[in-house]
């Protein structure tokens, strides 16, 4: 049958009793399938994971600017990895830095969850954010709409007083 109408026979299920076969066109087949593997790519969100390192002595300015980008990566759906460097004496004081690690992770409890306790990695702290809500919607780049301007109408021309010719008074 398959031969007369010039598809190829084609088994599905070859561990069915009996064996299940169907005839298509199996060119056609393949094709479809890797659209559809193509469009399942597309749709994957791949969760990029982001860096942000500190120091135990962190002012409080750059501190406030670390936490909103933390803040802005686990919107946007980002896995963030905050690690903290200590330098010389600073090791003697790691008690410091797990502080501004759980501040860290107080100020971001409502965007993001912990992986776990902070972790140490030779001169480095490490701790894991993960997000917890969806990642918000990117804006599109689109330019401004601006007004149409209508074309052929004439201003309503209104007198200038200054421009006007004087007036005569007679007496």
């Amino acid at each position: 049958m398959a031969e007369e109408r010039q598809l190829d026979l084609v088994e599905v299920a070859p561990l069915a009793k009996p064996p299940v076969c169907r005839i298509l066109d199996y060119g056609k087949y393949r094709y479809q399938l890797q659209k559809k593997e193509k469009d399942a790519r597309k749709k994957q969100k791949v969760q990029t994971l982001k860096e942000i390192k500190m120091r135990p002595k962190i002012d409080e300015h750059d501190y406030d600017f670390k936490v909103r980008a933390i803040k802005n990566f686990l919107e946007d759906g980002h896995r963030v990895k905050v690690s903290m460097f200590f330098r010389g004496r600073e090791m003697s004081f790691l008690s410091k830095g797990e502080e501004v690690l759980a501040r860290v992770v107080g100020e971001c409890e409502n965007l993001g969850k912990s992986e776990g306790p902070p972790k140490m990695e030779g001169r480095y702290m490490r701790i894991m954010l993960t997000p917890i809500t969806a990642p918000r919607p990117k804006k599109a780049n689109l330019p401004p709409v601006e007004p149409k301007k209508e074309k052929n109408k004439q201003k309503e021309q209104i007198p200038n007083p200054v421009l006007a010719e004087p007036a005569v008074l007679e007496e």
